[in-house]
């Protein structure tokens, strides 16, 4: 019995951030991976992207104006602890939630670039499958950026799943009313 379990496990991570939609995809691999994550190791990531300080330019009409502003060291460091600060707790919510289920997890948080961090992540903790939500797709957003999905699912050398949260429905059907 113990061969079989230990041919089992599989080490799951699941990508979090403030949405619902990664949420969800926490609760959905909960509710339909129970058995995998309840004999093997189930790990919550959240990266810890780095401050935009792109802000000091715009447009107005057809000019466009620059303002750049110099960024001081200490504005810089308090974002950076803000960022990791919101990290954690997103960690600690992600791991409340599997605590209720009876879930023991491992939940980890780093700063760079997501793509990058997330990748970096699968292969120090050698995870063997990657969940993440699916977001609805902005097609002309596709056409000029790569999604983090995309490359994940080609860098991070494991499967990945996509989890989309389903619509809602917009209110009491017009058929029922007549």
């Amino acid at each position: 019995m113990e061969e079989k379990q230990k041919g089992f496990e599989k080490k799951v991570m699941v990508v979090i951030d403030e949405s619902e939609q990664s949420y969800y995809a926490l609760i959905w691999v909960l509710e339909n991976l129970k058995e995998v994550v309840s004999n093997s190791s189930l790990t919550i990531f959240a990266t810890q992207p780095f401050p935009n300080f792109n802000h000091g330019s715009g447009q107005i009409g057809v000019c466009g104006f620059s303002c750049p502003f110099p960024y001081s060291q200490d504005l810089i460091a308090s974002m950076n602890r803000q960022i990791k600060k919101i990290s954690l707790g997103l960690c600690e919510k992600a791991k409340s939630i599997c605590a209720a289920r009876g879930v023991i997890v491992e939940a980890c948080t780093e700063a760079g670039d997501p793509k990058e961090v997330i990748c970096d992540q699968v292969h120090k903790h050698a995870i063997d499958l990657l969940v993440m939500a699916n977001y609805p797709s902005n097609p002309l957003k596709s056409v000029f950026m790569e999604s983090l999905s995309s490359y994940c699912s080609r860098n991070a050398n494991c499967p990945l799943l996509l989890v989309e949260k389903p619509a809602e429905p917009e209110g009491p059907q017009q058929d029922a009313m007549m």
